[in-house]
């Protein structure tokens, strides 16, 4: 994103308050033009405790912020800038460095905000309608970066529901299962139980059964006594 970074002066004043701040954003500028943009930084924030309606000074400042990579403090610099303005300071300008500071701190609405009012200071910006049109298809990309995770969150979560339902569903299934195995030994237990009940003669009548063999035997007994015993005829050997 091109950029444009100026330091500016500010105003002759003839006062003796106003001449301080002049020295030190004079002093501020002569250090930020050798790169030591830290000590311009300090002698910026020195004009601004003279005047902190210094436009020139939160202008500069935002500068010096710029340049460390400090965006998000760039901005705030540049937006203070743009409500005091003096002599010398462009709106245009202030809102086109703002619009840069928010677009290096992926603040892109905001920075395709700032570029819109710049070209309406400036309508013929081309670095700030190019920037805003940079800003845009940024933007885009991210919003449908942004659609595209959010989708692949929803499937993967999709994808885990469906999961842990086929996952209850088998639990659902072996229980079933293991209900329905018990519950076909039972009733395999309760027809053998009925089968054998059934075959199984009665306590009284085996033990009549029981008598009655024991009195046959006693019986049997009895006669084989009283049979005549039986004599063996031997052949004389001779």
């Amino acid at each position: 994103v091109p950029a444009a970074m100026t330091a500016l002066l500010m105003a002759t004043s003839f006062t003796a308050s106003a001449q301080t701040v002049r020295g030190h954003v004079k002093d501020g500028n002569k250090l930020y033009d050798k790169g030591k943009y830290a000590d311009a930084e300090a002698a910026y924030k020195q004009a601004l405790t003279k005047d902190p309606t210094s436009g020139a000074s939160h202008f500069n400042l935002g500068d010096a912020h710029f340049r460390q990579d400090r965006h998000e403090e760039a901005a705030r610099s540049f937006g203070n800038a743009a409500m005091n303005l003096g002599a010398g300071i462009d709106r245009g300008s202030t809102y086109y460095n703002m619009g840069n500071s928010l677009f290096r701190a992926n603040k892109l609405e905001e920075a395709i905000e700032a570029y819109k009012r710049a070209l309406r200071n400036d309508p013929d910006d081309d670095d700030a309608r190019y920037n805003l049109e940079v800003a845009r298809r940024k933007k885009q990309q991210q919003d449908q970066q942004k659609q595209d995770q959010q989708q692949q969150k929803k499937d993967k979560e999709q994808q885990q529901d469906q999961k842990q339902d086929q996952k209850q569903d088998q639990q659902k299934q072996d229980q079933q299962q293991k209900q329905d195995q018990q519950q076909q030994k039972q009733e395999q237990q309760d027809r053998t139980r009925q089968v054998q009940q059934k075959n199984q003669m009665p306590k009284e009548e085996a033990n009549r059964m029981l008598e009655a063999l024991r009195n046959n035997e006693k019986e049997l007994q009895k006669k084989l006594q009283k049979r005549p015993a039986i004599r063996v005829r031997v052949e004389k050997d001779w």
